[in-house]
């Protein structure tokens, strides 16, 4: 397939759970209506993001990579003929707890999951309490629409892991997010375009968007959207999003461009691994 009409997604936490699930398969039906192969959601999409506190009770978020949700939207998948990447809170047993993202593809079979290894730990992004880091790899999988890879919210500024993905043939890799304004705000703006260019594939980076003060009160930060997409050159396919709203992005990625880029700039021919000590060394 050489041209790929793909959708991400950024909302704010609604307050409960059905809801939040609801909305989400809204977001996937209109983005088949238009078109979308394949969809993306935004880091733990179904709920808030409660690494702003430390709370044992949302550790009942977590289920199976299998589980109630995945089933449902793996059925939904299945339906509408789309292939959909899930960043859900996933239970590996009682007391064990990750970050992850699931992909099921256009039939509704679950493809796998990949585990976010890199697992902040400061103020508002308490995540260690929450996740145990990725013991997965970095995988990618042959889908309906192309190679796809995850990589999930702070992995973006850890250029390895983009690296891998790229070595393991992804083509398209999705990145949800829950990105916060602070420190983070140019490293949005170069960080994706820059794993983009240097790995040669398409990037979509989904982030939340709005407060989140019906969970958190006066803790609440306000996430800034700007979710995108990113081409083999390091162009922003189309706009961001909106810093504000809720919005589905939907964009036709021509995969043809991966080739392009690789075969004017032969970095995978010209990397020097043998030389990279340091990078792995502990």
């Amino acid at each position: 397939m050489t041209e790929v009409r793909a959708a991400i997604t950024q909302t704010t936490w609604t307050g409960d759970k059905a809801s939040m699930l609801d909305r989400h398969e809204q977001f996937a039906r209109d983005a088949a209506s238009q078109g979308a192969q394949v969809i993306c959601f935004q880091e733990l999409f179904y709920g808030p993001y409660f690494g702003i506190t430390q709370d044992a009770k949302y550790y009942d978020y977590a289920e199976p990579a299998d589980g109630p949700i995945v089933q449902r939207f793996a059925a939904l998948a299945k339906e509408l003929g789309m292939v959909m990447v899930l960043p859900v809170y996933e239970m590996a047993m009682t007391g064990v707890y990750y970050n992850s993202s699931v992909l099921v593809d256009a039939d509704g079979s679950v493809l796998g999951t990949y585990r976010k290894h890199h697992i902040p730990h400061v103020e508002k992004f308490w995540e260690k309490f929450y996740f145990r880091p990725g013991n997965l790899g970095y995988p990618v999988f042959d889908t309906a629409v192309g190679r796809i890879g995850m990589y999930i919210c702070y992995d973006r500024h850890f250029p390895e892991g983009w690296r891998e993905l790229g070595l393991n043939g992804a083509e398209i890799v999705f990145n949800p997010n829950a990105t916060k304004p602070g420190l983070s705000n140019r490293l949005w703006e170069l960080e994706q375009p820059a794993a983009a260019a240097n790995n040669q594939y398409f990037v979509a980076a989904a982030n939340r968007v709005g407060r989140e003060d019906n969970e958190y009160g006066d803790e609440a930060v306000t996430f800034y959207g700007k979710s995108q997409f990113c081409d083999p050159r390091g162009n922003i396919v189309g706009d961001y999003g909106s810093e504000t709203e809720e919005q589905l992005l939907i964009r036709d990625l021509d995969l043809s461009l991966i080739r392009t880029a690789r075969d004017s700039w032969q970095f995978y021919r010209d990397r020097r691994p043998d030389s990279y000590a340091a990078i792995t060394a502990p």
